[in-house]
Order: structure tokens, then sequence, then C-alpha cells
């Protein structure tokens, strides 16, 4: 399923630029009727062979962004979050939860990160057994106790075994392909109509034969809107299931369901990391910040969370 849904992510991104070819194909041709109206047909074998040549840049443009940013997600993390690495020596308490935990399912132990933050927070990332960190706030390990640590820190290490780290950042980078292409159609639909380059284009010879800028930059944000809207649909389907999983796999190996439940119950009531501006590193969370800011999406990933409701994660856990 997860592999599915994954393969959703370039299909969005290809079947939104086969029909923003075929708008531009419909409403950039035409010709007069004999009452002087503008006629607009779609010319599909010339959709078709433009998509087609236009595959291969597609491409080329995404996997160069997919692989910068899939090798560079783990420095970028860590600094939209604060990580620094925790010693043995500063917390060795820690290092028994994390080792014991690890020796008990036969997984070898990830990196150790603490972010300083007083509030309660924690999070698994990583893409290879060299990257893989579990990183908690300085909060969340003075507040909760032994039982409740090792509850939270199952819950990350299942995510790590899962292999849910690799399975999101895939998710968060094309996610942020369509975000990204979709401010720079904003931009540039602000500096048109400030600038006035649509209207220069514009006149009564051109209305049947090509289109201003503006109008190819208004169907681009359309058909960026609704690719964004199917991949936030995409990314809500994989994230939430599997923190159901990580839940689950979390009580097991701490094997006291009810210590996970009474830790997020504190986790719920001040959730930490709510400095971090970032959407998609949020998702990582075990618990999203109720008062994180997403800037122009937010109205958008509030719809539609990577999270599940907290209380309902604890009474699934209470039901043990």
């Amino acid at each position: 399923m997860s592999i599915a849904l994954l393969i959703m992510f370039p299909v969005i991104i290809l079947g939104m630029i086969w029909v923003f070819l075929a708008l531009l194909n419909y409403f950039g041709g035409g010709y007069y009727d004999e009452n002087g109206n503008v006629v607009h047909t779609l010319n599909v074998d010339t959709v078709n062979y433009y998509f087609v040549t236009t595959i291969p840049w597609v491409f080329l443009a995404v996997g160069v962004w997919f692989a910068i940013s899939y090798f560079s997600n783990v420095a970028m993390i860590q600094r939209a979050t604060g990580a620094r690495p925790l010693t043995r020596k500063e917390n060795p308490r820690i290092y028994n939860i994390v080792e014991n935990l690890c020796m008990s399912c036969g997984m070898e132990t990830p990196q150790i990160n603490v972010v300083d933050d007083p509030q309660l927070n924690a999070f698994a990332s990583g893409i290879s057994q060299k990257s893989y960190t579990v990183t908690l706030t300085t909060g969340i390990i003075d507040r909760l106790d032994d039982e409740e640590l090792r509850g939270v820190v199952g819950h990350e290490l299942t995510h790590i075994r899962n292999k849910d780290t690799r399975l999101l950042v895939v998710s968060i980078i094309f996610v942020g392909i369509i975000s990204m292409i979709m401010t720079m159609v904003v931009r540039m639909m602000y500096q048109t109509m400030w600038m006035g380059t649509g209207n220069r284009r514009s006149n009564n010879d051109e209305k049947g034969n090509g289109l201003s800028i503006i109008v190819i930059l208004l169907i681009g944000l359309v058909c960026c809107a609704i690719a964004y809207f199917f991949t936030l649909i995409t990314r809500f389907a994989i994230s939430r299931k599997r923190e159901y999983m990580a839940d689950a796999g979390g009580a097991e190996l701490c094997g006291n369901p009810m210590a996970l439940a009474s830790a997020l119950r504190k986790l719920s009531q001040d959730p930490g990391l709510d400095n971090v501006k970032r959407e998609d590193v949020s998702q990582l969370f075990i618990v999203r910040p109720d008062a994180m800011v997403t800037g122009l999406m937010s109205f958008m990933n509030s719809l539609f969370s990577t999270h599940p409701d907290t209380e309902k994660r604890i009474a699934i856990l209470e039901q043990f």
C-alpha cells in the first residue's frame, strides 16, 4: 500500500503537466465562427507530443531536486530543529533506555540527539543505518519517568524499524517540489500584475491566437493547486496510519501500553518544538505542536493533518 501511495506522487506531477499543456492548447488556439465568436478546440495529438518531449526534462529536474533533498535531509532537519548530539557522559540514562530497547528487538542503536526545549516532543529521522537518529527535547527527558520514556523511545525506534523515516522523507520531498513550484507561480503572477507585463501583451488581435502571461500563470497556479491537494492527501494517508503502527510497536517494545498512553497525554498538554516553522519537518514529530505556524499552506495542512488525534491514540493504547 505504501509503495502504491509513493507511486502516486510522480503520477500526480505528470498528470498535472498534461492538464497544463492541454489547457494551454485549448485556450491558446481556436477560430472564429460565422458569428464572429471564438471557438476553442483541443488537439490531443499536439498535447501528447509536447507532453512526451517534456517528460525527460521533468524527470531530470525532479531527479536532481530529489537527489539533493534526499541526501541533505539530515542536515536540513538538524538546522530546522536545532538538534545536537547527546553524549553518553551527558545523559547515561537515555543511552541505557535506547540501548536496552534496541537489544530487545535486535536492531542497531541509532544516534541520539537532543533539542534544548523545555517542552515535550520527540522524533525519529534518517534514511540509512548511518543516519538513523532518535531526537528528544530536554523537556521530555526531564519530565517523563523511565517507563514513559521507554514508550516514547519505543515509538520512535518502531518508525526506524518500519522504514517510516525514509518513506516520510520521500513524501516530504515530493510535496516540497509542488509547494515550491506553486510559490514561484504565485510570485510571478504578483510581479506580472503589478508590472503590467500581461496587460501590455493583450490586444484584440491576439485573443483567439494566444494567451497573456497572466492567464498562463493562472492556469499553472490552478494545476499546481490541484497537484498540491492530491499530494497532501497522499502524504496524509502514508503518515497517519504509520503513527498508529508506531504506537503499537512502541507499546510492544516497552511492554507497557499505559506508560506510552501516559506519555502521550503529557505531550499533548505541552508539546514542544513549536518554534520549528516547517510543516514538513513537523510531520516527523510524535505530537504535532498546535502553535506551529505554516505560512501560505497552513489552511490546507490543517485540513489534512499528518497526525491522528492524540486522544484517540491514547484511547487505543488503553484498550490493550
